[in-house]
């Protein structure tokens, strides 16, 4: 019985994501998103190091932070991605992508997101 519970725990463990959230969307077609929309700014490796980054300020977030990444909700960052930095008191220059991404796409690129945090 106890080998049973265990076996169950460490399977929650790993269906649990960074942020306690259960993982949801595809990574693979959040990264074709991330590269696309998000890249620019937040670099190919999500470092905050993107071509457009040296003229803004302040610079794009770091989302291999894994300490800082670990803190966010799902919610909080669909928050962000949808109605911009302005959404949630951050920075003006993350502009709004509510309108040119659809819920599952903004899932698919919170899932790769959370696959830069180390």
């Amino acid at each position: 019985m106890r080998r049973i519970l265990m076996g169950g725990l460490a399977a929650a463990a790993v269906a649990v994501g960074i942020g306690g959230a259960l993982a949801k969307g595809d990574p693979t077609k959040g990264k074709a998103t991330f590269d696309q929309m998000c890249a620019s700014c937040h670099g190919a490796g999500g470092k905050g190091d993107g071509p457009a980054a040296s003229v803004l300020n302040p610079k794009p977030r770091d989302f291999t932070d894994k300490k800082y990444m670990t803190g966010l909700k799902d919610d909080y960052i669909t928050k962000i991605i949808k109605g911009g930095g302005q959404a949630v008191g951050k920075s003006p220059l993350m502009p709004p992508m509510g309108a040119s991404l659809k819920d599952a796409d903004i899932e698919n690129v919170i899932a790769y997101v959370r696959t830069l945090a180390k």
